[in-house]
Order: C-alpha cells, then structure tokens, then sequence
C-alpha cells in the first residue's frame, strides 16, 4: 500500500523530530505494538522490563530507563484498545544537559499496518520501521521501444527511474550500393530480432524477481511492440507480468513520461494518478473558469477562511509550518487538502504558480 503525500508528510515530519534526540546512555525507549496485539499485555511487559531496569549499574541511566518506561505505561493507559494499524511508541528524558529532566513520550499511528512487536533501549530511538513506511513499496516495469530504441524504466510511487536504455543495429531506410532488396530486408530482420532479444533479455533480468512489482506496461510507436510481445522473445513468466501495451508517440524520455500519461486507465488507483488529475483539474479552470480556483498563498488563505475553498493544493516544496497552517485552516471548514508531489511535471507546475492553488466550491467575484 503506498502513502498519500499528506500521510508521507506528517510521518516525516513526526521521524524528523524524533531523530533530533539522542541519549547519553541506552535508555530512550521505543516499542511498536502490532495490530490487533492487547494493550494489557504490553503495558504488563513493560512493567517486568522497569523490574529489570532496577539492576542497571548507573544511578542516572537506571532512573532514566525506569521513569521512561514509567512515563510510556501511563501513556498507554489513555488508549482504549490498540489504534486498526498499531501503534508506535517512543519515551526518553530528552534534556540537552546531563543532570536536568525533561521525559517526553510520542505515540504514532501508523498509516499502514505494522506487524512487527519491538522493545528496545538505545542512544537513539528506533526509527527504521517508520523510515521503511516512507518507501513506496508497489512498483510498475515501464518499456518503451521500437526497431532502434528501448527504454527500460520503474515507476516507483511518482517517480519515473531510468534503469536500462538501449540502441539496436537495425540499419536506416537507405541501403547500400548493390545490396539487393531481399537481401537488406533480411539484415533489417535479423537486426530487428537480435534488437528484441536483448531488449527481452534486459526484461528478464530486471523484472522477473523484482518484489513488489505489480505489473509492466509496454509501449511504442507502430506496429513494433507488438511484434515483440506477441514475437515469443520474452519468457513467459515475465510476459505474464505485462498488464497493458500503448500505442505513443515517442520514444527514450519522453517516451517514458507519454507512457504514464496513457496509462492513467491502468494505473488509475494510484496516487501519481489523482495527483495529475487534481492538478491538470485546477490548470484547466485557471485557463477557463477563472473564478473558480485561486493560487498563491494570501489568496488561497483568505477564500479558505472565507469558506468557499473545496480542495487546497499544498506543494510538498512548502515549509512544514506553512503545510500545518494551511491544514489548521482548512479543517474547521471542510475544505480537503492535497499534498502535491513535485516529481511529476504537473506537481513541478503547482511549484512553479507559487505552490499554493485552490478550487473553489463555487464561482467568487469578490
């Protein structure tokens, strides 16, 4: 499952802090609670480890490990019953003189499902879970070709990563002197095929054990991709993995990015999807209905209080303050707010207009 960008905002935003702290012995403590996982249990758990905490030589480090844990049971307490994905907890004296006290305790809701039960003490918390969260985890295989080009790429949450380009021996449309017809047409083939088997053999070599892949998409100008799909060069349990073929325009890099415009059908559940419709949404309105959006930070901020704002697009290129400013206003009035990634071209154009832009819920002529 990947993450919106408002959820990928709000967990970076929350490893950030955290990693800011640092302890002078083992004793900042974090655990992460599975899903479905009892509460009880983990609270009794880190009764027994404050018992054990008794036995630390160091007075300081044992009252730090001893209170933290302290401070983390009554924290546990508030809640009810474990959060749907978990919970993630963190407690430590974070005072930046040794001597001085200053405990503090974190609890995070996971966006995803955490299946992992963890106690652990450290100089540091343990964030390498959360960390991993960020990471988009679903990937798509992207291939676009013809008889002398093939770009072999990832799709990796909205970012399109170059992986393997290639360049075949197919001669031009001018044969040289004396070559009869037949005999050219045969070299064209013969380059043509040795094209396509390498390009089949890059495939294999890219795709067929990648984790997480949850599909290749193959495209191209004319008849070409076709003809190697259908030609018997791929092996067949990598060709089992191509959900869709486009016809395109182009080739090499702007063949890549013609392919994920086309492929919008396919990849429709996707965020990289809603983020270009959003975007290509509030271009379109700029353009034609006027006074149905809004850009700029003022602006937006003023129709949000005003009331009449329906989505706010937030570039994830805004400082962090000014994202939690934004969120502060809009949730009182409803209004949505989307976080726009800047690495497709239309989140690079929400940057470019000023990084901040809204639809409205109706026609303003204030």
């Amino acid at each position: 499952m990947s993450l919106t960008e408002s959820q990928r905002f709000h967990l970076k935003k929350s490893i950030k802090e955290l990693e800011r702290y640092k302890g002078r012995h083992t004793e900042l403590v974090s655990v992460y609670i599975p899903q479905d996982y009892d509460m009880n249990k983990i609270i009794n758990h880190l009764a027994q480890e404050q018992g054990t905490a008794s036995n630390i030589k160091s007075s300081a480090t044992r009252k730090n490990v001893t209170d933290a844990l302290e401070r983390m049971m009554q924290h546990l307490k508030l809640f009810k019953r474990t959060p749907p994905n978990g919970l993630c907890v963190f407690s430590g004296n974070v005072a930046e003189r040794e001597g001085q006290q200053d405990f503090k305790v974190w609890s995070i809701e996971p966006p995803v499902p955490l299946r992992t039960r963890i106690y652990r003490c450290d100089k540091e918390f343990q964030l390498d879970i959360l960390r991993d969260m960020m990471e988009a985890k679903e990937v798509y295989g992207l291939v676009v070709m013809d008889r002398r080009d093939a770009n072999i790429a990832l799709l990796k949450g909205k970012t399109i990563m170059p992986l393997v380009k290639t360049h075949s021996e197919v001669p031009g449309k001018f044969r040289a002197g004396g070559q009869s017809a037949m005999r050219f047409s045969r070299i064209i083939e013969g380059a043509a095929k040795d094209h396509y088997k390498k390009v089949a053999e890059y495939m294999k070599e890219t795709f067929l054990n990648m984790a997480g892949l949850k599909g290749i998409i193959v495209g191209g100008p004319g008849p070409t991709k076709y003809d190697f799909v259908d030609g018997g060069y791929i092996t067949n349990e990598v060709r089992k993995k191509i959900i869709a073929i486009k016809d395109l325009s182009y080739t090499e890099e702007f063949g890549l990015e013609e392919l994920l415009e086309k492929s919008q059908d396919v990849l429709a559940a996707e965020d990289v999807v809603d983020e270009k419709k959003i975007v290509n949404k509030f271009l379109e309105m700029l353009a034609t209905k006027q006074n149905m959006v809004s850009y700029g930070e003022a602006d937006v901020m003023n129709k949000i209080k005003l009331g009449i704002v329906n989505i706010v697009l937030l570039s994830e290129d805004l400082p962090d303050e000014k994202i939690e400013e934004f969120e502060a206003a809009a949730k009182p009035v409803g209004s949505e707010i989307k976080i726009i990634s800047t690495q497709t071209r239309e989140g690079a154009q929400l940057r470019d207009l000023g990084k901040v832009a809204a639809i409205l819920r109706y026609e303003y002529h204030g």
